[in-house]
């Protein structure tokens, strides 16, 4: 048996709170939309890694959800005070704990997305997952460099994409635009918990038409079903191109 709640973000859901970020509704390409942004005070005078990051950065949706499926479309590009290294960071929270002590997320990277051309390692991390606290995506990137933990994608900012996450137990298959682009195992146990709209620095996001599927569905093989590399293009392999900002404590994260 499987629930569905469908929000079509035209405003803010009923009973969502936010937490460290401010939304309001808007029309953009024609379509009623909640705009997302982190608060000013987190995005001019926030620290890395305390305040932005991989943190929780998110409007909190009401939800029951441990397994199942969640979509959303989302419109992402820079504000004008995103720092050089941003890359319209946006995506999807779930199995949140404490309104955000602890979840998973995927987020997107539209500034990385192939149709840019963006160079090597940057093509191979439009798509991103983390855990939070423990694994955020510099530790991935660390201990998995060949780039278990992102992907590439076919996307570009401030252009519609439908993100649709497909979670059980033990794993999350990410699609963008109907293309399956990886299955990714989870870092840590599924809770039971609302779901947020994700941010992070220098981002201006738009959600629309989320919808939330609570089931049980079988588990996928684990393993990155984009097409493989070769190994020098690889994320965090040795002797790859650096992305490292001068005085960004973000290093690699572009």
């Amino acid at each position: 048996m499987s629930s569905d709640h469908t929000y079509d973000l035209a405003g803010l859901p009923d009973g969502a709170t936010l937490r460290s970020v401010t939304a309001q509704p808007v029309v953009i390409d024609g379509r009623p939309a909640l705009q997302v942004q982190l608060t000013d005070q987190v995005a001019l005078h926030g620290v890395p890694d305390v305040d932005y990051v991989d943190q929780p950065t998110f409007v909190v949706v009401p939800a029951d959800f441990t397994t199942g499926t969640i979509e959303v479309d989302l419109r992402a590009g820079l504000t004008s005070t995103a720092p050089d290294y941003a890359r319209g960071f946006a995506g999807i929270a779930y199995h949140l704990v404490g309104g955000g002590d602890r979840f998973e997320a995927v987020y997107l990277r539209p500034l990385n997305g192939a149709s840019l051309n963006p160079p090597a390692p940057r093509h191979l991390r439009a798509v991103q997952y983390f855990a939070y606290p423990d694994w955020k995506y510099q530790r991935l990137r660390d201990t998995y460099p060949e780039g278990v933990y992102e992907t590439g994608a076919d996307i570009r900012p401030d252009t519609w994409v439908h993100l649709e996450l497909t979670i059980t137990s033990s794993a999350t298959t990410v699609t963008v635009n109907g293309a399956e682009l990886v299955t990714i195992e989870s870092k840590v146990s599924p809770t039971r918990g609302p779901v947020g709209l994700f941010v992070d620095i220098g981002t201006r996001a738009c959600f629309a038409n989320l919808k939330i599927i609570t089931d049980s569905p079988r588990s996928r093989p684990l393993g990155r079903v984009t097409p493989a590399t070769s190994d020098d293009a690889r994320p965090g392999q040795p002797g790859s191109p650096s992305d490292e900002q001068s005085g960004d404590s973000r290093r690699g994260h572009p």
